[in-house]
C-alpha cells in the first residue's frame, strides 16, 4: 500500500553543532506547527561533534520526548557527513532534512507534506524567495554559483533550493545507494531524478547563534559541487591547450615571415618572461585543477566510512528497556 494513503511516519532529520541554545526553540517550533497533524513523527538530531553542551541539551530532549532521537557522532565530520547520517538512520516514510536556527520555517513542512500526499511529488524543495538575511554580496555570489553550476552540470540543481525539502521513501533509498565520501548534497538530492516541485518561501533570520560558515568555507563547498557533478573543469583546458596551439602555429608562421622577408631580429627580454610567466601560470592552474580530481580520486579509493557513530538513542533505550 502506498505510504502517502496509510498510516505514515515523518522523519525530521536535523544535524547541528554548538547549537545549545536554539534546540528547545527548535522544538517549539516543531511541536507548534506539527503537534498533531502527523500520524507518527520523528525528529532525529545528528550531533556532529559538538564541543559546548549541545549533547547533553539533546539527551534531555530525548528522555523527555519519545518522538526526539540522537545520533552522536564521534567528531566533526561536517554537515555533508552529518546530514547523510540521518538520511541513514531515519526510519520515516517521508524525511524532511532541515537546519535547527529556524530558516526554515517548520510550518511549510505542512505545505510540503500537502504537495507529497495530493500532487504525488516524490520530492518537495523550499526555494527561497527572499533573502533578505544575507548581506548582497552573498546573494550575488550565491546567483552566481547556480548560473555556473547549471550551466557545467550533467544534473542541474534547482536555484535558491537548500537542504531544506521533504523526500519520500524511495528518494532516501536512492540516495543512500550514492556511495562518494566527497558529498555535495544539493546535488545527490537532485540526482535520482524523480518527481519534484519547489514551494517559495521568505527565508527568515537565524533565531540564535551565529552561522557555521564563512566564505572561505562556502568557496571550498562551491568547488567540491563543481568538481564533484560535473567534468568540465578538465575539459576545458583541452580546448584553452588547442587554441594556444592554434596561435603558436601562427605566431611561428608570422616569425618566419618576417625572417624570409627583412632578416633576423632579436626578441626582447620583456616580451620572453611575459610568455613564460604567463604559460607557467597556466600550467600550474591546470595542474592544480587536474590535482583536485585526482584528490578525490585518492580520498574514494581508500573507501573509509563516511561518519562513526559514538552513540544512538534509540538503541540505548532499547538496551535500557531490555535491562528492567
Amino acid at each position: 500500500m502506498d505510504n502517502r494513503e496509510a498510516d505514515w511516519m515523518l522523519s525530521i532529520v536535523v544535524p547541528v553543532m554548538n547549537e545549545e541554545a536554539a534546540i528547545g526553540d527548535f522544538l517549539a517550533a516543531i511541536d507548534a506547527e506539527l503537534g498533531g497533524r502527523v500520524p507518527e513523527l520523528e525528529i532525529l538530531f545528528i550531533d556532529d561533534g559538538s564541543t559546548d553542551a549541545t549533547l547533553g541539551v539533546l539527551r534531555e530532549a530525548a528522555i523527555r520526548d519519545p518522538r526526539v532521537r540522537v545520533l552522536s557522532l564521534t567528531r566533526n565530520f561536517g554537515k555533508e557527513a552529518a546530514m547523510s547520517a540521518g538520511l541513514d538512520h531515519a526510519r520515516g516514510d517521508a524525511v524532511v532534512p532541515m537546519d535547527v536556527d529556524l530558516q526554515d520555517p517548520p510550518a511549510l513542512i505542512l505545505e510540503f507534506i500537502r504537495q507529497w500526499r495530493e500532487g504525488g511529488y516524490d520530492m518537495v524543495y523550499g526555494v527561497r524567495g527572499a533573502r533578505g538575511e544575507d548581506t548582497q554580496a552573498k546573494r550575488a555570489t550565491a546567483g552566481l554559483f547556480y548560473r555556473f553550476f547549471n550551466r557545467l552540470a550533467e544534473s542541474p540543481i534547482p536555484s535558491n533550493a537548500g537542504d531544506f525539502r521533504l523526500m519520500d521513501r524511495r528518494v532516501v533509498e536512492a540516495i543512500k545507494r550514492l556511495p562518494e565520501r566527497n558529498r555535495f548534497m544539493k546535488g545527490l538530492f537532485n540526482w535520482p531524478g524523480y518527481r519534484a516541485c519547489g514551494v517559495p518561501y521568505a527565508r527568515p533570520a537565524r533565531e540564535s547563534g551565529k552561522s557555521k560558515f564563512n566564505y572561505w568555507k562556502l568557496w571550498n563547498f562551491a568547488i567540491d559541487g563543481f568538481v564533484s557533478f560535473s567534468t568540465w573543469p578538465l575539459r576545458i583546458w583541452m580546448y584553452f591547450g588547442a587554441v594556444i596551439a592554434a596561435i603558436a602555429f601562427l605566431y611561428i608562421l608570422l616569425l618566419v615571415g618576417r625572417v624570409i622577408v627583412v632578416g633576423n631580429d632579436v626578441p626582447g627580454y620583456a616580451s620572453i618572461m611575459t610568455a613564460i610567466l604567463f604559460f607557467g601560470g597556466m600550467q600550474l592552474l591546470s595542474i592544480g585543477i587536474l590535482g583536485e580530481y585526482i584528490g578525490r580520486l585518492f580520498i574514494e579509493a581508500k573507501q573509509r566510512p563516511l561518519y562513526l557513530v559514538a552513540e544512538d538513542s534509540l538503541e540505548s533505550l532499547g538496551r535500557a528497556g531490555d535491562g528492567q
